[in-house]
C-alpha cells in the first residue's frame, strides 16, 4: 500500500470544525491509549463520547458510553476509530448510514488503522477520511505542544552523548 499523506491544512481544518467526537473503541482502562487520548481531547475543549458495547451505560471521563454510534442521542462531527483495521469497516458503514442525521463529516482511523475499502465507501458518501493518524498527536503537533515533552526538539535523545577528547 502506498504511504498516506495529508496536508496540515486539512488536518487543522478538521480539528477546527470538530466540536464533538464519537470515539469507537474507547476504554475505561486508564492505561489504554484511547483513554489517554479521550482525556487529552476533552482537556482541549472537545466533547468526546465513548462507544464500546462492553461498557455501554458506564461513564468514562464523565461521558456515558454507548454500544453503537447510532445509540448516541446527540450530534457529532467526527468518528475516531480505536479498533483494528478489519473492525473499522463496520464502524465506517454504520457512520455512513447515520451521517446526515448525526452531522458526521469526518472519519478518523487511529495509528495503525487503515482500511482503504471502507475509506473509499466513506469518501463516496461525502465524508472526509484520515487514516493511520491520531487526532491527539496531530492536535499537539499543529499547536506546537509536542516540544513541551521534548519530542522532536533535540533536547531529549536516546543516543549516547559523544565523548570528546
Amino acid at each position: 500500500m502506498p504511504p498516506l499523506t495529508y496536508p496540515d491544512t486539512l488536518i487543522l481544518r478538521i480539528l477546527n470544525e470538530t466540536t464533538t467526537i464519537a470515539m469507537a473503541g474507547a476504554s475505561a482502562n486508564w492505561v489504554r491509549p484511547s483513554n489517554f487520548a479521550m482525556k487529552y481531547l476533552q482537556q482541549k475543549g472537545f466533547r468526546v463520547i465513548p462507544v464500546n458495547p462492553g461498557s455501554a451505560g458506564d461513564l468514562i471521563h464523565g461521558e456515558t458510553t454507548y454500544a453503537r454510534l447510532a445509540d448516541i442521542p446527540d450530534r457529532f462531527e467526527m468518528v475516531d476509530i480505536f479498533r483494528n483495521s478489519d473492525a473499522a469497516g463496520a464502524i465506517v458503514d454504520e457512520a455512513i448510514g447515520i451521517a446526515p442525521e448525526k452531522g458526521i463529516k469526518f472519519i478518523w482511523m487511529q495509528l495503525g488503522v487503515r482500511n482503504d475499502e471502507a475509506a473509499a465507501r466513506a469518501e463516496a458518501a461525502g465524508l472526509i477520511v484520515i487514516m493511520d493518524r491520531c487526532p491527539k498527536i496531530e492536535f499537539g503537533r499543529l499547536h506546537h505542544e509536542l516540544g513541551w515533552a521534548g519530542v522532536n526538539t533535540g533536547v531529549i535523545s536516546s543516543k549516547r552523548p559523544r565523548l570528546r577528547l
